[in-house]
């Protein structure tokens, strides 16, 4: 069934379906890694792997890397991690670096806060950096590399972490130079500062990034593209085919494409987007997926488009961050705005609350206000520079508390948070992962308290109640006492190596009972529906 479900899915551009056109070698880099780690031999390797709990699948892996040095990354990016405290790898970083910068498409796995955003924007400067020396890009040319994000929040915080390692690589040259506006400052143009002129005493040619983003004019995201060239554009989907189709930005120099939040991209409607984004390719890329959650479904959607891919995986795919104390609380419906007030007692800010639709986040965000609770708040619904501003105001330390939907759970980073509060169980298991681990990052122990009642579907519940167990957290007695099928499975899921259910990755129930993959059979039949009737143009006969 699944094999059905995904060999029509290949994240293939249009040219490349209609002349079947195969790639059978992986990109070619000129990165090699250093001596000391080519002297490792494959025990010594999979020691490392082993030690740090990564899992593996491909052939002919580069050997993990240790140590920032062993990347050969540049001086004035090291200083800035330096800075940051970031003195060695995370275990996605120390095998998905080498990986990547040897030009090995790969699909990435690991929990949320665990260093995912470096190990696919490192590789992105380097390539850039080597392409600049070779021959400098001119206007109208770029970008080398594309970062695609689900979300405008997600997109700019990624161009954000870029901007900053290619203002530290320009200011390293000495004397600063031109430029206009970065994205720093929200308004989805791309990063100016960065763009200074190459003088004498810089070691390293000047790099531009583009964010493009929706929400904003994008006459001016696309000014730098015209009289310089941008090296790495980071784009949410609308934006980017928009600027696409009508000639303001063009994919004939890049390639290197990264996917993050993969799960989420393939998954949530941007198929269409993405293939008709392809079609601008003229030549092999180098694909990266990366997510916290990436099911058996979209992995084998992945593997029909990558060439040889490396699969890394540092914890089951799905699994909830074990530095997260997860609390379950039974909250009957009429009582949650005033239990919340009181919940977020529990920590000191800053604390994100999430819900479910955009009227709750309303409503939880004007309470709070009129409770003299300093907060903000984010969903689909308010214009970029408000969610932009909230979002910085957040960042700032102005606001104790950030309400949002689910457009704020997929990877943005919240070094601090010290609390997340479910105020609603979300319809699938994937985004409870991805909203606790808005907490809980880089080390770090956080709190997540979820308000479940008689309004979340059982099969949901049942997710949770696994995904409590996996992660030793205690399991409280209202979601003990629910029939759990899958105790009578246990012996096939035994046999057949597959942990619940291999479309989503919920851990409550198998594939025949999906409630995902119901959901989204009955919208593809919506969709293909024959409004014309069997008959013809003239309806039924």
């Amino acid at each position: 069934m699944l094999k059905a479900i995904t060999a029509k899915a290949a994240l293939k551009s249009a040219r490349e379906l209609a002349k079947g056109i195969e790639f059978s070698r992986s990109v070619k880099t000129g990165w090699t890694p250093p001596s000391i780690c080519r002297a490792l031999t494959e025990e010594d390797a999979q020691a490392i792997r082993d030690k740090h709990r990564i899992v593996t699948e491909g052939e002919h892996l580069p050997p993990p890397v240790v140590d920032f040095l062993q990347t050969r990354a540049p001086a004035p990016v090291l200083k800035v991690l330096a800075s940051k405290g970031i003195t060695r790898p995370t275990p996605i970083q120390m095998q998905g670096l080498p990986v990547i910068l040897s030009g090995r498409d790969m699909i990435g796995i690991a929990f949320t806060g665990s260093g995912k955003t470096l190990a696919f924007s490192l590789p992105a400067i380097m390539l850039s950096l080597q392409e600049e020396a070779r021959l400098p890009l001119s206007g109208g040319e770029g970008p080398l590399a594309l970062i695609l994000a689900p979300s405008r929040e997600l997109a700019r915080q990624t161009s954000q972490i870029i901007d900053e390692y290619l203002e530290a690589l320009a200011a390293d040259g000495g004397e600063g130079g031109e430029g206009g506006g970065g994205g720093e400052n929200g308004n989805g143009i791309g990063n100016g500062n960065v763009a200074r002129e190459r003088n004498r005493r810089s070691p390293y040619p000047a790099l531009r990034s583009l964010l493009c983003v929706g929400g904003v004019d994008a006459r001016a995201q696309s000014d730098l593209v015209r009289d310089k060239g941008v090296h790495i554009a980071t784009a949410t989907p609308g934006r980017l085919k928009d600027l696409l189709g009508r000639k303001r930005l063009t994919l004939d120099a890049c390639r290197y494409l990264c996917l993050d939040e993969a799960d989420r991209m393939v998954d949530l409607g941007f198929e269409d987007d993405l293939r008709e984004i392809l079609s601008f390719f003229k030549a092999q890329r180098q694909t990266l997926m990366f997510s916290a959650t990436m099911p058996a479904k979209i992995r084998s959607f992945a593997h029909s488009a990558l060439v040889d891919p490396v699969t890394v995986n540092v914890g089951r795919s799905g699994a909830a961050n074990l530095d997260v104390i997860q609390e379950v609380e039974y909250v009957k419906q009429e009582a949650k705005l005033v239990y919340l007030l009181e919940c977020l007692q529990k920590t000191a800010p800053p604390v994100m609350v999430f819900a479910e639709n955009q009227r709750d986040v309303d409503d939880v965000h004007e309470y709070l206000l009129l409770k003299g609770v300093e907060a903000v708040a984010v969903h689909g619904g308010k214009d970029q520079d408000e969610r932009s501003a909230a979002i910085d105001d957040f960042k700032a330390g102005k606001a104790d508390v950030l309400v949002a939907t689910d457009v704020a759970s997929k990877g943005l980073d919240f070094p601090d948070i010290q609390h997340v509060v479910n105020y609603d169980m979300p319809r699938e298991i994937e985004n409870y992962v991805h909203r606790i681990g808005r907490t809980g990052r880089c080390g770090k122990t956080g709190v997540a308290t979820t308000f479940i009642n008689k309004n979340q579907s059982e099969s949901v519940l049942l997710d949770l109640k696994h995904l409590l167990r996996e992660a030793k957290q205690r399991v409280p007695p209202v979601l003990a006492a629910l029939h759990d099928p899958m105790d009578e499975l246990q012996a096939l899921a035994d046999a057949s190596g597959t942990k619940g259910c291999a479309y989503c990755g919920g851990l409550g129930h198998r594939i025949a009972d999906c409630p995902k993959l119901d959901t989204q059979n009955k919208e593809a039949a919506r969709r293909q529906k024959d409004y014309l009737g069997s008959g013809g143009f003239g309806g039924e006969m």
